[in-house]
Parts: structure tokens; sequence; C-alpha cells
């Protein structure tokens, strides 16, 4: 089980990016932070990945307290961040270097084939389309076999129709052991496709203004009447998390934030 207790996070510059941020997130649930920008998302998933410590509460997982990188936490950015001198094979099994070759090979031929790149293992990743790029850095998050596996935005910066391709794989990937995934978006469709629970931010510090829990069977319709509910609910929640940073922003003389 992964805990956030009362997590706070405050810049050298004087910025709080965070505050009493609480969560708890059982095994295999997938759970979609939501906000404007400003708000702390990638902050906190920074902060979960140990990439960056806070300055208040704990991080917890499977009792074990997060102050570096752990090897059951796997991490997907925007940017599928290849490496460039390496072919799609060796990036996937980048993770996996103090495993024995046969082992290593294995398993890297097993996710690259899941992940429908099994044609373009010898190949470097400037030949790979953003969508195949993409999927490659899926693989070699998930081929280290995370127990968590972070998301920040990885979709975004694809077109619409790849981007709902690999919303769909994604979800088909966690099924094969269902890792507990947490991610950040902006898209709010994106949310309901994904997750189990969405929890919307509020900025200026980040904090969490609503939780709400998708209980839409899988696959989604997008156009169903029940889909257009839980859509209405989150831009509610959304509206309030603005009116609220509006009315701080009015008070402290600041800028707005969305």
């Amino acid at each position: 089980m992964l805990v956030l207790e009362n997590i706070g996070k405050t810049y050298s510059n004087g910025v709080r990016a965070l505050d009493g941020v609480s969560l708890t997130v059982p095994i295999g649930e997938i759970v979609v932070v939501v906000g404007g920008s400003g708000c702390g998302k990638s902050t906190l998933l920074r902060l979960v990945s140990g990439l960056d410590r806070p300055t208040d509460g704990r991080i917890v997982l499977d009792g074990e307290q997060i102050t570096a990188p752990h090897e059951k936490i796997g991490m997907v950015f925007q940017e599928p961040r290849l490496l460039p001198w390496l072919t799609v094979a060796d990036n996937v099994g980048f993770g996996l270097q103090a495993r024995p070759r046969e082992e290593r090979d294995e398993r890297v031929a097993a996710q690259v084939a899941r992940v429908g790149l099994a044609d373009k293992a010898g190949v470097w990743p400037r030949e790979l389309s953003g969508g195949q790029a993409q999927r490659a850095a899926l693989a070699r998050a998930l081929v280290t076999r995370p127990e968590v596996l972070l998301l920040d935005e990885p979709f975004s910066a694809l077109d619409a129709f790849t981007r709902t391709d690999l919303q769909d794989h994604l979800l088909d990937l966690w099924h094969d052991g269902e890792p507990t995934l947490v991610v950040v978006t902006h898209d709010v469709d994106e949310a309901i496709v994904l997750a189990d629970r969405i929890v919307v931010m509020r900025p200026r510090p980040g904090r969490i203004a609503a939780e709400i829990a998708v209980a839409l069977p899988r696959p989604r319709d997008r156009e169903s009447a029940a889909w257009d509910a839980v859509k209405r609910q989150v831009l509610a929640a959304l509206h309030g998390a603005r009116e609220g940073a509006r009315e701080k922003a009015t008070e402290d003389g600041g800028a707005m934030w969305w």
C-alpha cells in the first residue's frame, strides 16, 4: 500500500508547492490526479518517486519510508526520454543490468512484444514515431515489474488517435500484473478512461480539493450517460477548486492559476 501522510513541499525560493496532502492508495488501484497548472501535480509525483524529498510529512510504501528512488517504483514522463545511443531493446532492459543476461534478454523480449514493438527491438529511438517511443518508455518502466508506476502526462504530446490507443493499451498492460498506477493529466476524459479514483487538486499551495470514485465498468463507453455524469462531477470539482484559487489570489493580490 502507498501512503502519503500530510505531505508538504517548500522550494528553496520560498514557494509552497504542496501542503497537507494525505492519500492512501491500495495495491492495484489506478488513481488519476487532475488540476490546473501550478497545483503541484508533477511535484507530487517527484516526491512519490523519491526523486525529491518532502519538506513535511512522509511517503510510505509497504511500511518503508521513501526517501530516494526505489526499485518498487517506476516512472514514465511526458517525453519518452529514451537513450539515443541504445537500441529499443537495450533501452527497455536498461534497468535490468544487475540481472543475469539470459533472464534480462527473456524479460526484455517479452515486454517489447507485449507493447507491440517486437519488430523494432533492434532500431534506434530516432527511428520510432511518437507513439512507438512512448510504448518503449512504458515497456522500460514495466519490465522491472514495479509495484507502483507513476505516469506524468504520458500521452499529452501525442495526437488524439494515438493518445486514445495508448490509453487503452496502458489498461491492457495494467491487467497483466495490476500494479498501482498514479497518473497525472490535464485531460478529464483521459482521467475517466483510466481511473478507479480521480483526485482533484487546487493550488497555492497544492491541496486535494476532491476525490471522486469512478465505478464505471471497463471498457468504458465515452458516449454513455454514466460517463457524462462522472464528467460533470469532475468538472464541478475543478470549477470549485478554480473559484477557491481565484478568491485566494484576490486576497493575496496574486495572479490567477487557470
